[in-house]
């Protein structure tokens, strides 16, 4: 029986993790994503779960991913300058193919910016932070409806693709209260385990390995240097290095169709907005307010990998109008991906873009 609530973006972020089977948080708390903490610190204890504050946001992820190889659903949350700060172990739990789930609750910066108002400025660092290459699934809630019901989604992209997975949200969408309704029961698809004779990073057609945490019957080694597939250094043989990091690039990239969500309205409209996270919103309502099927939109609940084969679903596109709460992050991306004019609509410093000044810019393209 589906339950029906009133509740904040964060906090129903915190109970699709509860629901998805998430029993280990590890944060340090920053504004705006403070109440994903507070929620699972009062909500883990009475599902047989831990929580544990952090000395900082290092640390906090150092333990999320410690948490992920005991084999328990693990995730923390944070914000744009606790984000910066996790990177190398973002890194690490890319290399290491942790299944993890880090909640980013965007804030305006560089540095400590805007700590009370919403941006969307993380989606490159989500994307190109930690260095070296790698490949990253990254999702972008709209609603406090997709609050709980994309963190649980989240956890079970991290354990099909064993690799650390990303909830973009920001904090409009944190902070915002709406209905919610919560089932009783939500899909939950554990990691596959390793298989009989198989090593512990040794890829399945897939090119996922199955996974096995500590103390689960099997010796693992999980070390950030370059390894084989027993999971043993081996940083100075550059084919190993070379086919290990094309793997965990191909594992991701080559499902993106597979891990493709999105929505879309008016496919054969010529004026087509493209938009992600709160922005969404104005664009839905700039569409509610034109003339009936006027213009198009694409909202895409996936960022990364990005769905390029979505762009194909508006056949008659003349031009794509992107707008995001940062100097045009995702617009660079599409531009990559398209042969017509993409029109960045960058906004800074926390405010929204109305549906009327989305309008009057499709109207120069009209």
């Amino acid at each position: 029986m589906t339950r029906v609530d009133f509740m904040q973006g964060n906090i129903a972020s915190a109970e699709g993790a509860i629901a998805a089977g998430c029993r280990f948080f590890a944060g340090y708390p920053i504004t705006p994503s403070s109440e994903v903490a507070e929620q699972m610190a009062r909500r883990l204890p009475k599902v047989g779960g831990k929580f544990i504050q952090m000395e900082d946001e290092i640390a906090g992820i150092a333990a999320t991913i410690g948490g992920a190889w005991t084999g328990v659903r693990s995730m923390t949350a944070t914000s744009g300058p606790g984000f910066s700060l996790m990177m190398e172990n973002i890194g690490y739990a890319a290399f290491t193919e942790t299944p993890c789930v880090v909640v980013n609750i965007q804030r305006g910066g560089p540095s400590t910016g805007q700590p009370t108002l919403a941006a969307q400025g993380d989606m490159l660092q989500c994307r190109f932070g930690s260095h070296g290459d790698y490949s990253t699934i990254a999702l972008a809630p709209s609603s406090v409806q997709e609050m709980f019901d994309l963190t649980v989604k989240a956890f079970n992209l991290a354990d099909r693709f064993r690799t650390p997975t990303f909830l973009m949200a920001d904090e409009i969408i944190g902070h915002l209260r709406e209905r919610v309704e919560f089932p009783d029961t939500v899909e939950c698809i554990p990691p596959r385990p390793i298989r009989e004779g198989k090593l512990p990073f040794e890829p399945e057609e897939d090119l996922v390995p199955g996974f096995t945490p500590f103390g689960h019957g099997h010796r693992v080694h999980v070390t950030g240097l370059t390894h084989n597939e027993k999971g043993y250094p081996a940083s100075t043989d550059p084919d190993l290095h070379e086919k290990l990091v094309m793997r965990l690039i191909e594992k991701v990239e080559r499902a993106r169709h597979e891990i493709a969500d999105y929505d879309i309205q008016n496919p054969d409209a010529e004026v087509v907005f493209i938009s992600y996270g709160v922005p969404t919103r104005s664009v839905r309502q700039a569409l509610l307010d034109a003339p009936e099927g006027l213009y198009g939109h694409l909202n895409l609940r996936t960022v990364w990998p990005f769905p390029e084969n979505l762009l194909k679903k508006f056949p008659n596109a003349r031009v794509f109008l992107v707008p995001e709460l940062n100097m045009g992050q995702m617009a660079r991306e599409i531009v990559r991906h398209c042969d017509q004019p993409v029109i960045s609509l960058p906004r800074l410093g926390g405010e929204l873009h109305t549906p009327r000044y989305l309008l009057d810019r499709a109207e120069e393209y009209r």
